[in-house]
Protein backbone atom coordinates (compact mmCIF):
# COMPACT_ATOMS: atom_id res chain seq x y z
CA UNK A 1 0.00 0.00 0.00
CA UNK A 2 1.22 3.50 -0.84
CA UNK A 3 2.44 5.69 1.97
CA UNK A 4 1.00 9.16 2.53
CA UNK A 5 4.08 10.96 1.26
CA UNK A 6 4.14 8.87 -1.90
CA UNK A 7 0.49 9.73 -2.55
CA UNK A 8 1.16 13.40 -1.85
CA UNK A 9 4.04 13.40 -4.34
CA UNK A 10 1.83 11.74 -6.97
CA UNK A 11 -0.99 14.20 -6.37
CA UNK A 12 1.41 17.13 -6.68
CA UNK A 13 2.85 15.73 -9.91
CA UNK A 14 -0.55 15.06 -11.43
CA UNK A 15 -1.74 18.49 -10.31
CA UNK A 16 1.09 20.08 -12.27
CA UNK A 17 -0.01 18.15 -15.34
CA UNK A 18 -3.57 19.45 -15.00
CA UNK A 19 -2.76 22.44 -17.21
CA UNK A 20 -2.55 22.54 -21.02
CA UNK A 21 0.36 25.00 -21.02
CA UNK A 22 2.48 22.84 -18.73
CA UNK A 23 1.61 19.73 -20.76
CA UNK A 24 2.66 21.61 -23.89
CA UNK A 25 5.97 22.55 -22.29
CA UNK A 26 6.62 18.95 -21.27
CA UNK A 27 5.74 17.72 -24.75
CA UNK A 28 8.09 20.27 -26.33
CA UNK A 29 10.89 19.31 -23.92
CA UNK A 30 10.35 15.61 -24.68
CA UNK A 31 11.71 16.41 -28.15
CA UNK A 32 14.88 17.80 -26.55
CA UNK A 33 16.20 20.52 -24.24
CA UNK A 34 15.15 24.11 -24.99
CA UNK A 35 15.58 27.57 -23.55
CA UNK A 36 12.64 29.86 -22.75
CA UNK A 37 12.86 31.65 -26.10
CA UNK A 38 12.62 28.39 -28.03
CA UNK A 39 9.69 27.24 -25.88
CA UNK A 40 7.91 30.55 -26.42
CA UNK A 41 8.43 30.29 -30.18
CA UNK A 42 7.32 26.65 -30.27
CA UNK A 43 4.22 27.12 -28.12
CA UNK A 44 3.29 30.72 -28.93
CA UNK A 45 3.70 31.82 -25.30
CA UNK A 46 4.80 35.10 -23.82
CA UNK A 47 8.06 34.86 -21.87
CA UNK A 48 6.62 35.67 -18.40
CA UNK A 49 3.94 32.98 -18.79
CA UNK A 50 6.46 30.37 -19.94
CA UNK A 51 8.83 31.27 -17.10
CA UNK A 52 6.04 31.02 -14.53
CA UNK A 53 5.02 27.54 -15.72
CA UNK A 54 8.65 26.41 -15.92
CA UNK A 55 9.14 27.55 -12.34
CA UNK A 56 6.21 25.42 -11.22
CA UNK A 57 7.50 22.42 -13.16
CA UNK A 58 10.95 22.89 -11.63
CA UNK A 59 9.51 23.08 -8.10
CA UNK A 60 7.65 19.85 -8.85
CA UNK A 61 10.91 18.30 -10.06
CA UNK A 62 9.46 17.48 -13.47
CA UNK A 63 11.89 19.82 -15.26
CA UNK A 64 15.55 20.68 -14.72
CA UNK A 65 17.23 23.91 -15.75
CA UNK A 66 20.92 24.15 -16.62
CA UNK A 67 22.55 27.56 -16.98
CA UNK A 68 24.49 28.01 -20.20
CA UNK A 69 25.97 31.48 -20.27
CA UNK A 70 23.14 34.00 -19.90
CA UNK A 71 20.49 31.45 -20.82
CA UNK A 72 18.90 28.52 -18.97
CA UNK A 73 18.25 25.35 -20.94
CA UNK A 74 15.36 23.22 -19.70
CA UNK A 75 14.85 19.48 -20.00
CA UNK A 76 12.45 17.00 -18.47
CA UNK A 77 13.68 15.26 -15.33
CA UNK A 78 13.70 11.65 -16.50
CA UNK A 79 13.69 10.12 -13.02
CA UNK A 80 10.71 12.18 -11.83
CA UNK A 81 8.78 11.50 -15.03
CA UNK A 82 9.40 7.76 -14.60
CA UNK A 83 8.18 7.95 -10.98
CA UNK A 84 5.03 9.71 -12.13
CA UNK A 85 4.44 7.10 -14.85
CA UNK A 86 5.00 4.30 -12.33
CA UNK A 87 2.51 5.95 -9.99
CA UNK A 88 -0.03 6.11 -12.80
CA UNK A 89 0.57 2.44 -13.56
CA UNK A 90 -0.27 1.60 -9.94
CA UNK A 91 -3.66 3.26 -10.42
CA UNK A 92 -4.47 1.20 -13.51
CA UNK A 93 -6.53 -1.96 -12.89
CA UNK A 94 -4.70 -5.19 -13.57
CA UNK A 95 -6.33 -7.78 -15.79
Amino acid sequence: MARGTELNDLARGFGLLWNPTRLGILRALAAGPKNVTALCDTLGLKQPIASNHLGLLRMGRLVDGIRRGKSVVYATDAASMKELAAGLAKLTPRK
